[in-house]
């Protein structure tokens, strides 16, 4: 905004143009306090596609909310932009995943195509803006972009002219399956069940398309059996999957399932005989055929059998307890919940157990803090209750910004009611009347189901003036999330609500004394609240016998990067990284070899392959450099560069840095320079020690846990690969990642096949069939695609 003395002329000439009533039915609709700052800064941006200075100012005339505070929140959050953009947002994920399977190059590509010029986000005509974002949480589809409510997994920089033409054709349909919410529909013991996966990542898979192609096949058959759109069931590797279940039958899974098949597979499991309502051409066929074996035999490399090793290898060292009845309930229907003890972990606590008896229970399971450090559970609802005062808060940390990490975003799509539940009862044991839903922006899906959830619990009494006629009080909204990592800091998450910068603060005083607005606050994460109903209905013997001796229960996972069998998983404490990579994950693909598993995102470090046989325990990670953090494991394969991860994580903390303190704000920014010269072949000696010495300082002085753990995965991974930091300085990148320090190039083995020509996003080969290829190298990225399409493998990295 300008200085109050440089004139209105320029102001009233931007007014002029802007239609301010919007921001004046913001204000009135969201409120006028300081705290409604970031929704209001949200609710603007989304009609505006930027924060207009004129609308900041009307905001600003109408609220309680000052120039410098609204200043000071617009610059300090990313999502927020202050100038204008396309007229679509295209989201490149640059999450840990992503990064390892090529998401710079992917960004590229989408500038390139949509003629982005240099140092420049939008096109020319205005339609398009290309941005990098942290994470999407769809790890599993690495690499992943985001157009307004839409997913695309699996890129490759070819696909992109291909996805653009689809974003806008959806647009012209209107067609948008992604925040769709399946209706419940009636059935009894006689009818099948058809049940399909609908999470975010599931829908940029195809379910969308499949789930309503089943929906068509079963009304145009009048098959006895109902549709079910259904949460994650955690095998991310097979969807779109769709379970068939027949009234006495074991169920038949069908993997990667397209729309066309969703007719055979209903006519198989629900021959239609005087049932069938009006019969496609699909099914006369079928028919036609007898119903034989041989009828079936498209579906074959659909058909898989849950005894299957690859299966039983996957769900076999997994405890559901967060992720109960995955893949069997509609996350929004509350029947369905209901139908599966929903609740009444609740109403015990409500009329039979004390609060303290609930604590105490707690206490006993051995729950402790599923989002970082492992505080215990209990300790904490217990200074939260002991607290002096009458107003006291509960808030849910769904700020998961870690990348590579997903779990938090599955679970609040797939299990709404399980974290209101979760925070109901602790509502209660604590003596909170109101909370708040943390919610990354970037997961529209999740907002919108815990939306629907609070709606529905509210309307039946598990949420109100009068929870279940007790006549206790709770009432829960949501708040997105505008952009900042280090919001997940439970201090900087508090200062975010109140409409404030999210800069941590120094403690104590701790939020359970004096948190949002100076009250005792509790702050747990989306996996904390999701086990709660579970211990209290299954007992917490139940819960501490799984696991280790200080880490009980289980741990839920976000499985990606160079394995198999990515998603998300349920494992007891004590089970190994190497369990978890080769059993579960079935080791990673293609010829290429096991080399260290990413765990704990920013806060973590790189566990090597020699050290995988250490469990899944808070001392035991921490005990090798790592931590447990909020469940993020990306597995790195001998192609993946150490170094470059190094810089990677280095890069993001120090851009997500709040810059209060400067061992964080100067030393990470030191760090990173050193690794970026490492990456870019001019390191010199001397530099991994000052490295060493630097991280040792920041973890000591920095204000929060962001500083404090953000030289994690540098000091772990020269610990581990100080040969490979040691090779850089000789100029050499023993995994060919580092693109200052590789050349590719074309031996006197191709074929003249032209195939790395016609995938070459950069138009480095020139295509010349018959004949042997070269790559100019002044416009090659070392985008590694020539090599993966290479069918004789030609093309050489050296």
């Amino acid at each position: 905004m300008p200085r109050p003395d440089a004139g209105e002329e320029t102001m009233t000439q931007t007014a002029d143009i802007i239609d301010l009533a919007f921001v004046d039915e913001t204000v009135e609709r969201i409120g006028r306090g300081p705290q409604s700052a970031i929704p209001i800064l949200q609710a603007v941006q989304d009609h505006y596609r930027y924060l207009p200075e004129a609308a900041l100012r009307r905001v600003c005339d109408l609220t309680e909310i000052t120039p410098p505070q609204i200043v000071g929140i617009a610059t300090f959050y990313s999502q927020f932009r202050h100038r204008p953009m396309g007229k679509h947002l295209v989201r490149v994920c640059v999450g840990t995943a992503c990064h390892v399977k090529g998401a710079q190059v992917i960004h590229d590509a989408f500038l390139k195509h949509l003629d982005i010029p240099d140092g420049d986000d939008t096109g020319p005509d205005g339609l398009f803006t290309v941005e990098p974002v942290a994470c999407l949480g769809c790890c599993t589809l690495a690499p992943v972009v985001q157009i307004g409510d839409l997913t695309y997994g699996h890129l490759t920089p070819e696909r992109t002219g291909q996805v653009i033409h689809d974003f806008l054709e959806s647009e012209k349909r209107r067609a948008d399956h992604r925040t769709a919410e399946p209706g419940p529909a009636e059935a009894d013991a006689t009818m099948g069940e058809i049940r399909i996966t609908l999470d975010t990542c599931c829908i940029a898979h195809g379910s969308g398309q499949v789930y309503e192609a089943l929906l068509e096949a079963v009304a145009e058959t009048g098959a006895p059996a109902v549709v079910k759109g259904v949460g994650c069931t955690g095998m991310s590797y097979l969807t779109p999957l769709v379970t068939v279940t027949e009234p006495g039958g074991r169920p038949a899974l069908y993997a990667n399932v397209a729309p066309q098949d969703a007719e055979a597979i209903v006519l198989r499991h629900f021959p239609p005989g005087g049932r069938l309502r009006r019969v496609g051409k699909a099914a006369v066929r079928l028919l036609d055929q007898a119903l034989t074996d041989e009828a079936w035999r498209p579906l074959a490399r659909y058909a898989i059998d849950v005894r299957d090793p690859p299966i039983a290898e996957f769900l076999g060292p997994q405890k559901h307890i967060a992720t109960e009845h995955c893949g069997r309930v509609r996350p929004t229907d509350l029947d369905d919940y209901l139908s599966r003890d929903g609740f009444q972990a609740l109403e015990r606590c409500l009329k039979g157990n004390s609060p303290d008896g609930v604590i105490e229970k707690v206490r006993t399971a051995g729950l402790r803090g599923r989002g970082g450090a492992g505080y215990p559970t209990a300790l904490k609802w217990q200074r939260v209750r002991d607290a002096p005062g009458n107003k006291k808060y509960i808030v849910c940390n769904g700020d998961e910004g870690d990348p590579g990490a997903f779990m938090d975003r599955m679970i609040l799509e797939s299990y709404p009611y399980r974290i209101l539940e979760g925070m109901a009862i602790a509502a209660t044991t604590v003596g909170a009347e109101e909370g708040v839903l943390y919610i990354r922006a970037e997961y529209p899906l999740a907002v919108h189901r815990v939306s629907e959830a609070i709606r529905r619990c509210t309307e039946d009494g598990y949420l109100g003036d009068d929870v279940l006629g007790t006549g206790r009080r709770l009432h829960l909204r949501i708040m997105q999330g505008a952009g900042a990592f280090v919001c997940g800091e439970e201090t900087a998450l508090l200062e975010s609500i109140m409409g404030r910068r999210g800069t941590p603060r120094l403690r104590p005083p701790f939020p359970v004394e004096s948190g949002l607005w100076g009250c005792p606050t509790l702050v747990n994460n989306v996996e904390t609240y999701a086990v709660v109903p579970w211990i209290i209905r299954n007992g917490p013997a139940a819960f501490a016998e799984l696991g280790t001796d200080h880490s009980k229960g289980t741990k839920v996972f976000s499985l990606a990067g160079k394995v198999r069998r990515g998603g998300l998983i349920e494992v007891p404490m004590g089970v190994t990284i190497r369990q978890i990579v080769e059993e579960i994950g079935g080791g990673v693909p293609g010829d290429r070899t096991f080399k260290a598993a990413q765990i704990g995102g920013p806060s973590g470090g790189c566990i090597p392959e020699r050290l995988a046989d250490i469990p899944v325990d808070y001392e035991a990670l921490t005990q090798v450099g790592a931590m447990m953090g909020s469940g993020g494991l990306v597995i790195l394969d001998d192609k993946d560069c150490i170094v470059d991860i190094a810089r990677y994580f280095l890069a993001f903390t120090q851009d997500q840095s709040c810059g209060r303190c400067t061992p964080c704000r100067i030393g990470t920014r030191r760090m990173l320079d050193i690794l970026q010269r490492l990456c870019e072949g001019q390191g010199k000696k001397g530099d991994i020690e000052e490295l060493e010495e630097l991280g040792r300082y920041i973890k000591k002085a920095s204000l929060c846990g962001l500083g404090s753990t953000a030289p994690n995965p540098v000091l772990t991974t020269i610990t581990y690969f100080r040969d490979e930091y040691e090779a850089h300085i000789e100029g050499r990148c023993p995994a060919g990642r580092c693109k200052a320090l590789i050349t590719y190039s074309i031996t006197d083995e191709c074929i003249g096949c032209t195939l790395c020509a016609q995938h070459c996003p950069s138009e480095a080969i020139t295509m010349r069939p018959y004949e042997q290829h070269e790559i100019d190298q002044d416009k090659c990225v070392q985008c590694d695609t020539c090599r993966q399409v290479c069918p004789v493998d030609a093309v050489e990295v050296t």
